[in-house]
Parts: C-alpha cells; sequence; structure tokens
C-alpha cells in the first residue's frame, strides 16, 4: 500500500516534494527511488544535517488513514491493541477517525537499553491472569505497532544491541511479528528509517544480516554557501531582528571555510551555523538593538563552535578548539575587512 502511494507520488515528478531540506539532491533521488520500491532506509551521515526533518517531511507524504481511536491506530479490519480487541469480543463499537501521515510518525531513540520489548511489546502479568498466558489480549503491543501504516523513525540505530536488531529481522522482511508462545502474527506494515553517525565509535556493530534489509542513504553538509545561507534564513529567524544579507553569508562562508580546513577531523554541523546566526540574533535583541552587526556574531563565535569540531590528533596537542577557532575568526574578519567591529566586541 505504501509502495504504491509512493511510486504515484513520485512518478514522473514536478514538485520538489521534500523541499523541506535544502540541496542534499542525491540523497532526495535516492530516497525518492527507495520509497517506491517499498525499500526501508538508513540515513547515514553526520548529527545536524537535516535527517529527523527529512523523516519528518516523508511522513507528511503519507495519505490520511481512517484508523480505530486508540494509542496504537489499529485497522478497523484487523485491531491488534488490547483495548481495542477487548471492546470487540464484547461487542461494543470501534470509534475510529482519520489520521495524517505526520500523526503515525513514531520516534525510537536507538541505545543499548533499549530492548524487544521496548519495540514488539510484552505479556501483561494482570491481563494475563485474567485471560489466560496465551490469550491475545494479554499482549500489551509495542512502540512499532503505533507505526503501523505509518513511519518508525529509529534515530542513531546502530546504538541498539545485537538482540534487538534480531527482533526486528522478521518484522523489517515480511511486515509481520510472531510474538513469544503465540501463533499469531501481528501486521507491522511501515517504513523503517533509520539513522547512523559514521564517526560515532560508542556503537553496537550492525550485523550484515539486519543492514540486508536496508538500503543506505548518504547525506552530507550542505554543498556551498547558498545552501548554508538558505537554510539559515528558511530556520533560523527566532526573534524579529533584521539580518543583512552580508552578515548572513559571512556566517555561511565562515563555517564553510572552518570544515574546508586540513586542521579539522570533525566539522561542524548545520547546527552550528543555525546556532551562530540565532545566537547573533539574540545578542541583538538583549542589547536592544534591531539590526545583527558583525560584533554580535563575533561574540557568539567562543559559545557556539569550539565544541562542535574536533581537531586532528597532530593539531589538537598543539592548539585547543577554542584557540583555532579564535584564529580562524579573526584571519576571516580581515580578509573580509570587518576587523574594527571584531575590537569591539568580546573575543578574547
Amino acid at each position: 500500500m505504501l509502495q504504491k502511494h509512493f511510486s504515484g507520488l513520485f512518478s514522473e515528478e514536478k514538485e520538489d516534494h521534500l523541499n523541506a531540506i535544502v540541496g542534499q539532491k542525491r540523497a532526495k533521488k535516492d530516497i525518492k527511488s527507495a520509497l517506491a520500491s517499498g525499500r526501508h532506509i538508513i540515513l547515514l551521515g553526520q548529527p545536524g544535517i537535516g535527517k529527523t526533518t527529512l523523516a519528518k517531511s516523508i511522513a507528511k507524504l503519507l495519505p490520511d488513514q481512517e484508523v480505530i481511536d486508540c494509542q496504537f491506530h489499529c485497522n478497523p479490519e484487523s485491531p491488534i491493541c488490547p483495548d481495542c480487541l477487548s471492546k470487540k469480543e464484547k461487542g461494543e463499537k470501534l470509534v475510529t477517525k482519520m489520521i495524517s501521515g505526520e500523526e503515525r510518525f513514531v520516534r525510537v531513540q536507538g541505545s543499548p537499553d533499549l530492548s524487544a520489548e521496548d519495540l514488539l511489546g510484552d505479556i501483561d502479568p494482570i491481563k494475563a491472569m485474567e485471560f489466560g498466558p496465551l490469550s491475545v489480549t494479554a499482549f500489551t503491543p509495542g512502540k512499532i505497532f503505533r507505526a503501523n501504516n505509518g513511519l518508525l523513525f529509529f534515530d542513531e540505530v546502530n546504538r541498539c544491541p545485537a538482540k534487538l536488531q534480531n527482533a526486528l529481522l522478521q518484522v523489517l522482511e515480511e511486515g509481520y511479528a510472531t510474538i513469544g508462545s503465540y501463533k499469531v502474527d501481528f501486521p507491522a506494515n511501515f517504513i523503517f528509517i533509520g539513522t547512523m553517525n559514521p564517526n560515532d565509535s560508542s556503537t553496537e556493530q550492525l550485523s550484515h544480516v539486519f543492514l540486508d534489509r536496508f538500503d543506505i542513504v548518504y547525506m552530507g553538509h550542505p554543498a556551498s554557501s547558498e545552501e548554508e545561507s538558505k537554510i539559515m534564513v528558511d530556520r533560523g529567524n527566532k526573534f524579529d531582528v533584521a539580518v543583512d544579507e552580508k552578515i548572513v553569508h559571512f556566517i555561511a562562508h565562515f563555517i564553510q571555510r572552518v570544515r574546508g580546513n586540513d586542521k579539522v577531523q570533525r566539522a561542524p554541523s548545520v547546527r552550528a551555523t543555525l546556532g551562530l546566526y540565532e545566537r547573533a540574533q539574540a545578542n541583538a535583541m538583549i542589547q536592544g538593538k534591531q539590526k545583527v552587526s558583525y560584533k554580535h556574531v563575533f561574540d557568539a563565535v567562543m559559545s557556539v563552535l569550539p565544541h562542535r569540531l574536533e581537531l586532528k590528533p597532530s593539531v589538537k596537542y598543539l592548539q585547543s578548539a577554542s584557540e583555532f577557532v579564535q584564529d580562524q575568526i579573526m584571519s576571516f574578519a580581515k580578509s573580509q575587512g570587518v576587523t574594527d567591529d571584531l575590537e569591539e566586541s568580546d573575543v578574547p
């Protein structure tokens, strides 16, 4: 059903349905192709490049659907949650409602503490005593069933333990989950979009069998300062303070310059760009100014940037991240002819 929907949506399309993300043309092309093929996806890229925003944009494209008015959005023809099953057995009327794709967006945060029961569900001991240990009514569905006919967004999937990976194999391949001793297969028809940070070392190894269920889509930092500037203007205006185009470009070019520096091992993400932009606005607002100046940008740099980057081992023992950022903003300001503003700022 979902594959057919996306196949029709993306067929000979002229509209960019994923325009909430600036740039990322190759990634968006791969995502549309994967969705039209009914494939599950893992978005691979650094933090702060828009993976979550992209997944939410996909959820918005899902069609509205009639479901039972319960927390698991049960299908009226085949309810799965204990409450709906109990009402059905008693002959009670099941109230339905229409919900959007956004309401069927379910997020799971990857963690070593996450268990298969958290995702798939478990037996409620009280209901097991009342209805019997093998009664379907005693089963409490996990988070995965709330995404039925929707989108399950698994952030940092490579942080989940091997046991959880194994529990997901059947669901990812067949769209059903066989729980414990039950002979009933519970339907779980959803799009799975996971994310991975390639540079995160505190993770679990994903098995080849698990990865074989996915297509990998690679996402990178904005390709140009123009894209970076557009992201700031589209997403970063939190204050009623004007920001000249020249200052927007100054921030974008500065971040791009830092990313391209051969001393940097882990580059600052788009969150750093937005942070610098928003903090400059906040500095202007706090000082009662109606317009952002270069001074407001300089005053925010040391609070926003150093902890968001990592220098190469050969460099960081000779120079701290703070010293590196200070040198970079000073030299860049000089190249742009705005050192007079820098002298009045709080940059050490």
